[in-house]
């Protein structure tokens, strides 16, 4: 093997070395400090939420969106916290394993910066933030800011909730 070939697989080894180490590097930063959120613009007239759509059932079911006057409190159905109520104000409540998150839900399935919960207008909505196992209303994955309805279920990872009186 001449030597021009043995210093180009050389390089092509160190660089693929190199490659490896910053994948490496960027997948820790990801998990411990979560990815970029995309700020929602805070005009309630700029852009309604995408309403929740219920599955496909033999009779529509018509479902009261939670207001700011009606949904007073998140209840936790399945999950570690099962059981936990939390009083809803009118700040956002972000969901997630960060120790800065209003809602902390530490297990496998939930990211850093997982989800938000806020007022949009007079509507309780949900956003997902960019997380890797999603958001899911009634078992529909949110990919939109969403109105959520009372009593209906919320899963993110392994925990489900629910906006009620």
């Amino acid at each position: 093997m001449s030597e021009l070939t043995l210093l180009v697989l050389r390089f092509g080894f160190l660089a693929l070395l190199w490659i490896f180490v910053f994948s490496v590097v960027y997948a820790l930063r990801t998990d411990l400090f979560g990815q970029r959120v995309r700020r929602v613009p805070e005009a309630a007239g700029s852009v309604a939420p995408a309403s929740a759509t219920a599955t496909p059932r033999s009779k529509p079911v018509k479902r009261e969106i939670a207001t700011a006057e009606n949904a007073r409190r998140l209840v936790i159905t399945s999950g570690a916290k099962e059981g936990l109520e939390i009083e809803l104000g009118s700040e956002p409540l972000t969901i997630g394993r960060s120790a800065d998150s209003g809602l902390i839900i530490r297990d496998d399935y939930t990211s850093t910066h997982h989800a938000r919960l806020f007022l949009w207008g007079e509507e309780w909505a949900i956003q997902d933030l960019d997380s890797t196992n999603g958001t899911f209303l009634d078992d529909m994955k949110v990919g939109v800011p969403t109105a959520i309805p009372l009593n209906v279920p919320v899963r993110i990872g392994t925990t489900t909730f629910e906006l009620r009186r």
